[in-house]
Protein backbone atom coordinates (compact mmCIF):
# COMPACT_ATOMS: atom_id res chain seq x y z
CA UNK A 1 0.00 0.00 0.00
CA UNK A 2 1.40 3.31 -0.98
CA UNK A 3 1.74 5.96 1.59
CA UNK A 4 -0.56 8.85 2.02
CA UNK A 5 0.84 12.38 1.55
CA UNK A 6 -0.75 14.69 4.16
CA UNK A 7 1.26 18.10 2.65
CA UNK A 8 3.28 19.58 -0.02
CA UNK A 9 5.61 22.72 1.09
CA UNK A 10 6.85 24.72 -1.50
CA UNK A 11 10.39 26.23 -0.96
CA UNK A 12 12.87 28.02 -2.60
CA UNK A 13 16.46 27.97 -1.03
CA UNK A 14 20.10 28.95 -1.76
CA UNK A 15 21.54 25.68 -3.23
CA UNK A 16 23.87 23.85 -0.52
CA UNK A 17 22.75 26.17 2.20
CA UNK A 18 19.69 24.61 3.82
CA UNK A 19 19.82 24.85 7.75
CA UNK A 20 16.92 23.86 9.82
CA UNK A 21 16.84 28.02 11.18
CA UNK A 22 14.10 30.16 9.83
CA UNK A 23 12.85 29.81 7.33
CA UNK A 24 13.35 26.52 6.33
CA UNK A 25 12.49 25.42 10.17
CA UNK A 26 9.99 27.66 10.58
CA UNK A 27 8.11 26.11 7.38
CA UNK A 28 9.17 22.60 7.84
CA UNK A 29 9.03 22.18 11.45
CA UNK A 30 5.07 22.34 11.95
CA UNK A 31 4.89 19.89 9.24
CA UNK A 32 6.76 17.33 11.96
CA UNK A 33 9.78 16.11 9.67
CA UNK A 34 13.55 15.39 10.57
CA UNK A 35 14.91 18.92 9.81
CA UNK A 36 18.50 17.89 10.00
CA UNK A 37 17.58 15.00 7.53
CA UNK A 38 15.95 17.59 5.22
CA UNK A 39 18.77 19.97 5.08
CA UNK A 40 21.80 17.68 4.96
CA UNK A 41 19.79 15.26 1.78
CA UNK A 42 18.87 19.24 0.43
CA UNK A 43 22.45 20.30 0.51
CA UNK A 44 23.79 16.90 -0.82
CA UNK A 45 21.51 17.25 -3.85
CA UNK A 46 22.14 20.98 -4.75
CA UNK A 47 25.84 21.15 -3.98
CA UNK A 48 26.65 21.20 -7.85
CA UNK A 49 24.54 24.30 -8.22
CA UNK A 50 26.00 26.56 -5.68
CA UNK A 51 24.88 30.07 -6.47
CA UNK A 52 21.56 29.48 -7.86
CA UNK A 53 18.50 29.53 -5.65
CA UNK A 54 16.69 26.07 -6.37
CA UNK A 55 12.81 25.72 -6.08
CA UNK A 56 12.10 22.43 -4.26
CA UNK A 57 8.67 20.57 -3.83
CA UNK A 58 8.15 18.88 -0.60
CA UNK A 59 5.94 16.02 -0.06
CA UNK A 60 5.32 14.61 3.66
CA UNK A 61 3.78 11.55 4.02
CA UNK A 62 1.51 10.35 6.86
CA UNK A 63 4.02 8.57 9.20
CA UNK A 64 6.20 11.89 8.83
CA UNK A 65 8.73 10.77 6.54
CA UNK A 66 9.21 12.64 3.18
CA UNK A 67 10.56 12.87 -0.54
CA UNK A 68 11.36 15.89 -2.61
CA UNK A 69 11.94 17.46 -6.40
CA UNK A 70 13.94 19.62 -7.06
CA UNK A 71 13.10 22.25 -9.55
CA UNK A 72 14.93 24.08 -11.80
CA UNK A 73 16.17 27.88 -10.69
CA UNK A 74 13.77 30.89 -11.12
CA UNK A 75 13.68 32.25 -14.57
CA UNK A 76 13.96 35.95 -12.58
CA UNK A 77 16.91 34.70 -11.07
CA UNK A 78 18.91 33.38 -13.98
CA UNK A 79 18.36 36.66 -15.75
CA UNK A 80 19.90 38.63 -12.91
CA UNK A 81 22.82 36.24 -13.08
CA UNK A 82 23.35 36.43 -16.73
CA UNK A 83 23.00 40.20 -16.70
CA UNK A 84 25.15 40.68 -13.82
CA UNK A 85 22.59 42.68 -11.76
CA UNK A 86 21.36 42.16 -7.99
CA UNK A 87 17.62 43.08 -9.39
CA UNK A 88 15.04 44.24 -11.46
CA UNK A 89 13.66 47.39 -12.67
CA UNK A 90 11.27 48.72 -10.09
CA UNK A 91 9.32 50.69 -12.69
CA UNK A 92 9.20 47.18 -14.96
CA UNK A 93 9.52 47.28 -18.77
CA UNK A 94 9.63 51.29 -18.20
CA UNK A 95 12.96 51.77 -17.29
CA UNK A 96 15.95 49.49 -18.79
CA UNK A 97 18.43 48.33 -16.35
CA UNK A 98 20.77 45.85 -18.02
CA UNK A 99 20.73 44.15 -21.78
CA UNK A 100 21.42 40.26 -22.29
CA UNK A 101 21.63 38.56 -25.47
CA UNK A 102 20.03 36.50 -27.53
CA UNK A 103 22.53 33.25 -26.42
CA UNK A 104 21.81 34.01 -22.92
CA UNK A 105 17.63 33.70 -23.46
CA UNK A 106 18.04 30.78 -24.79
CA UNK A 107 20.92 29.33 -22.40
CA UNK A 108 18.29 30.52 -19.85
CA UNK A 109 15.92 28.78 -21.49
CA UNK A 110 17.28 25.61 -22.23
CA UNK A 111 17.55 25.07 -18.24
CA UNK A 112 14.71 26.19 -17.84
CA UNK A 113 12.86 23.95 -20.09
CA UNK A 114 11.91 21.05 -17.91
CA UNK A 115 9.48 23.70 -15.54
CA UNK A 116 7.97 25.56 -18.00
CA UNK A 117 4.96 25.25 -20.39
CA UNK A 118 6.09 24.82 -23.22
CA UNK A 119 6.44 22.21 -25.85
CA UNK A 120 9.57 24.11 -28.23
CA UNK A 121 12.36 26.03 -27.34
CA UNK A 122 11.20 28.88 -28.93
CA UNK A 123 8.17 28.95 -26.91
CA UNK A 124 10.15 28.80 -23.88
CA UNK A 125 12.64 31.96 -25.40
CA UNK A 126 9.50 33.66 -25.83
CA UNK A 127 8.58 33.26 -22.12
CA UNK A 128 12.71 33.61 -20.69
CA UNK A 129 12.16 36.92 -23.00
CA UNK A 130 9.14 38.25 -21.55
CA UNK A 131 9.95 37.59 -18.34
CA UNK A 132 12.83 39.56 -18.81
CA UNK A 133 10.87 42.48 -20.36
CA UNK A 134 9.02 42.63 -17.58
CA UNK A 135 12.40 42.72 -15.36
CA UNK A 136 13.97 46.27 -17.60
CA UNK A 137 16.24 43.74 -19.24
CA UNK A 138 16.41 44.34 -22.86
CA UNK A 139 17.22 41.48 -25.36
CA UNK A 140 19.85 42.53 -27.96
CA UNK A 141 18.03 42.31 -31.05
CA UNK A 142 14.65 41.02 -29.76
CA UNK A 143 13.26 43.76 -27.84
CA UNK A 144 16.32 46.31 -27.19
CA UNK A 145 15.40 49.34 -29.30
CA UNK A 146 11.43 48.94 -28.13
CA UNK A 147 12.59 49.03 -24.62
CA UNK A 148 14.66 52.03 -25.26
CA UNK A 149 11.78 54.15 -26.89
CA UNK A 150 9.22 52.57 -24.26
CA UNK A 151 12.06 53.79 -21.35
CA UNK A 152 12.54 57.27 -23.06
CA UNK A 153 8.40 57.36 -23.70
CA UNK A 154 7.91 57.21 -19.65
CA UNK A 155 11.19 59.59 -18.65
CA UNK A 156 8.90 62.12 -21.02
CA UNK A 157 5.65 61.59 -18.93
CA UNK A 158 7.53 61.70 -15.83
CA UNK A 159 8.69 65.22 -16.31
CA UNK A 160 5.53 66.30 -17.40
CA UNK A 161 4.00 64.88 -14.25
CA UNK A 162 6.74 66.43 -12.23
CA UNK A 163 5.60 69.95 -13.61
CA UNK A 164 1.86 69.13 -13.29
CA UNK A 165 2.76 68.65 -9.65
CA UNK A 166 4.98 71.49 -9.02
CA UNK A 167 2.42 73.34 -10.60
CA UNK A 168 -0.27 72.27 -8.34
CA UNK A 169 1.70 72.75 -5.25
CA UNK A 170 2.29 76.03 -6.18
CA UNK A 171 -1.39 76.83 -6.94
CA UNK A 172 -1.91 75.16 -3.14
CA UNK A 173 0.78 77.56 -1.80
CA UNK A 174 -0.99 80.59 -3.49
CA UNK A 175 -4.62 79.52 -2.15
CA UNK A 176 -2.92 79.66 1.27
CA UNK A 177 -1.76 83.09 1.03
CA UNK A 178 -4.94 84.66 0.04
CA UNK A 179 -6.15 83.90 3.74
CA UNK A 180 -10.00 82.90 2.50
CA UNK A 181 -12.05 82.69 5.50
CA UNK A 182 -14.39 79.58 5.76
CA UNK A 183 -17.73 79.22 7.50
CA UNK A 184 -18.48 75.33 8.66
CA UNK A 185 -22.07 75.05 9.18
CA UNK A 186 -23.66 72.11 10.40
CA UNK A 187 -27.35 71.03 11.22
CA UNK A 188 -28.24 68.29 13.64
CA UNK A 189 -30.81 66.43 12.65
CA UNK A 190 -33.79 66.50 14.52
CA UNK A 191 -35.79 63.29 15.18
CA UNK A 192 -39.30 62.54 14.76
CA UNK A 193 -40.58 60.69 16.86
CA UNK A 194 -44.80 60.32 16.74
Amino acid sequence: MAKEVVKKIKLQIPAGKATPAPPVGTVLGPAGINLQEFCTKYNDATRDKMGDVVPVEISVYEDRTFDFVLKTPPAAELIKKYAKIKSGSKKGAHEIVATISKADVKAIAEIKMPDLNAYTIEEAINIVAGTARNMGVAVSGLNDAELAEEAALSAAQEIEAAKREAKLEAMEASAANDNVDVEVITEKAEDNEE
